[in-house]
């Protein structure tokens, strides 16, 4: 018996791999790179894409497909060495005038300084959501994960499984929340030397050009978005789509709390002199 289906098994198995090595999230298959002339490439067969900035230019790509919710990973690895004045944007976007958009933002800085990680929520056009953190390890020396979490009651920014920010629908509050309009990812290295280390005190030195940036094993568990369709159905929404209703457990909201407390530069709900008349109403939200 074991015999007869040894040939069964194996075809099986040739056809299962096959099937994978099909489905396996690769950069030729995701992603277009959409400026640079050049600066942007896509290596290994498409496991692996960097994006690099001269004096000329820099270099970004975004994905073929919109999502309206999802949990998205991406590994990034940053440019090393002097990256004052350089950005590093890793972002979900929709279009119009009152789009929304998640950011990650990687501020360079003076080589031995930290890089600061800077992000911020639009909902509807409306930023100013601004959170920024140091990290703990140097974001040059390898690739770490970098995750956004979106489903219609929370975005949760992570890195390497660690949530560093939480941000919950307010609607409640009167605050709009980003739930109806699907969204591409972006990302690009540009210059931002007039604001981006130190307030713009510190500019690029060119001295140290190309810089380059590297991003490999990206992931999406998420809806996309077609002809005003979502692929995610209500039927599939409980069982195979649990990110959607997924929200921070005790010890992962124990480990927000380090992060917060330890990592966390600047904090947009706690400036009283932004906002002398009081913290926007979401930053009361604590349910």
């Amino acid at each position: 018996m074991a015999s007869s289906s040894a040939p069964f098994m194996f075809l099986a198995l040739t056809l299962l791999s096959s099937f994978l090595a099909l489905t396996a999230a690769n950069f030729y298959q995701d992603f277009d790179i959409t400026w640079g002339e050049g600066r942007g490439k896509m290596l290994n067969n498409g496991d692996l894409l960097s994006l690099s900035l001269d004096k000329a230019s820099g270099s970004g790509f975004q994905s073929k497909n919109e999502f309206l919710f999802g949990k998205i990973d991406m590994q990034l690895k940053l440019v090393s060495g002097n990256s004052a004045g350089t950005v590093t944007a890793y972002y979900l976007s929709s279009k119009g005038s009152a789009w929304d958009e998640i950011d990650f933002e990687f501020l360079g800085n003076l080589s031995g300084d930290p890089y600061i990680l800077h992000t911020n929520v639009f909902s509807q056009g409306k930023g100013n959501r601004e959170q920024q953190f140091y990290l703990w390890f140097d974001p040059t020396a390898d690739f770490h994960t970098y995750s956004i979490l979106w489903n219609p009651q929370r975005i949760i920014f992570s890195v390497d499984g660690t949530p560093i920010r939480e941000f919950k629908n307010s609607e409640s509050f009167g605050v709009a929340f980003p739930k109806s309009q699907p969204m591409r990812i972006y990302s690009s290295l540009w210059n931002a030397d007039d604001w981006a280390t130190r307030g713009g005190l510190v500019k690029t030195d060119w001295s140290q050009a190309p810089f380059t940036a590297s991003y490999r094993n990206f992931k999406a568990d998420a809806c996309i978005w077609t002809s005003g369709a979502s692929s995610c159905t209500s039927s599939s929404s409980t069982t195979t789509n649990s990110w959607l209703s997924q929200e921070l457990d005790t010890a992962n909201q124990d480990r927000l709390k380090w992060v917060q407390k330890n990592y966390m530069i600047y904090n947009y709900c706690t400036d009283a002199k932004r906002f002398p008349q009081g913290v926007p109403p979401e930053c009361n939200n604590t349910s």
